[in-house]
């Protein structure tokens, strides 16, 4: 179930591409997954919080900074830093690791998704801005944002002592549908996204270039975090954070670029970006099959 769900909903995803039904449905799903399944996934996980969540945020949070600053002390360019350090956790990073590791990852992929998307929603629009953001205004953002508004709901739920209650029943049927629609819809934007889109040759070198070095880094910073950083339950949680750095990057970039520099040349790296690493992410589960 695992592997077939997300191959249905891709295959779906691309027909639709195809139908006049296109054009409503891939925001309509891309909301979905965004405004609901994911914070509802969020909140129930933060709720019932599970030991190394708040380790797992500060790992995710900490590496998107360091690639992204990695990047721009390499090349000096502030639009591909920000395609190289702020990764498509929702519509890729969710689908995957459910396939990949199953259902029971999904707190420690809720901690990751949470680090990565509150770097994202603090610097994305200031590294597509052609003048600097007021603080006020990078904060309200982040406040604003589905996964900060989904912490605070968890946050409040706590206090209201809601993970002590016995029956559990409907929560958990809540929480597995979301988690259902969570993949089916990532994975279907994905088929209608990639259906659409056209790359060269040049554009998939230089995107495996570039997955290759936050590969690299990948490596490196996961090898420092599960032998030197004291994060509990690491031996379980390792694979799905090295499946961050093969993530490509997040979708949302394009839309910022277009709105504050009127380009689009983020596009390119995103759909060449996300061929590139369903290849990576594909032998790494063969990998992860074969010898793990």
């Amino acid at each position: 179930m695992n592997l077939i769900l997300p191959l249905i909903a891709f295959v779906v995803g691309w027909i639709l591409a195809q139908t006049r039904f296109a054009v409503g449905l891939k925001p309509a799903f891309a909301t979905l997954l965004a405004r609901v399944f994911i914070p509802i996934v969020i909140i129930y996980n933060m709720v019932f919080y599970q030991t190394g969540s708040l380790s797992l945020m500060l790992f995710s949070f900490v590496s998107a900074v360091l690639l992204y600053a990695l990047f721009m002390q390499c090349f000096k360019d502030r639009l591909g830093a920000l395609c190289f350090s702020y990764v498509n956790m929702a519509w890729l990073g969710f689908p995957f690791a459910i396939a990949l590791f199953g259902t029971q990852i999904s707190s420690a992929m809720v901690a990751l998704y949470i680090g990565g998307a509150i770097f994202g929603n603090i610097w994305a629009v200031t590294a597509v801005s052609s003048e600097p953001q007021e603080k006020s205004v990078i904060v309200k953002k982040v406040m604003q944002s589905p996964p900060f508004v989904a912490l605070v709901l968890a946050g409040l739920f706590r206090l209201m002592e809601l993970q002590n209650i016995q029956e559990t029943y409907w929560v958990d049927h809540v929480y597995s549908a979301s988690k259902i629609g969570m993949t089916f819809a990532g994975m279907c934007v994905l088929g209608m996204w990639l259906r659409r889109t056209k790359v060269n040759v040049d554009d998939l070198k230089r995107s495996s270039m570039i997955l290759a070095l936050k590969i690299i880094c990948g490596i490196a910073l996961c090898s420092i975090a599960y032998f030197y950083l004291p994060i509990p339950h690491v031996q379980q949680y390792i694979g799905v954070m090295f499946l961050l750095f093969c993530l490509p990057p997040a979708a949302n970039i394009v839309a910022l670029e277009t709105h504050y520099q009127g380009t689009g040349v983020s596009a390119k790296y995103i759909a060449s970006g996300t061929i590139v690493s369903c290849v990576v992410i594909a032998v790494y589960g063969m990998l992860l099959h074969f010898y793990f």
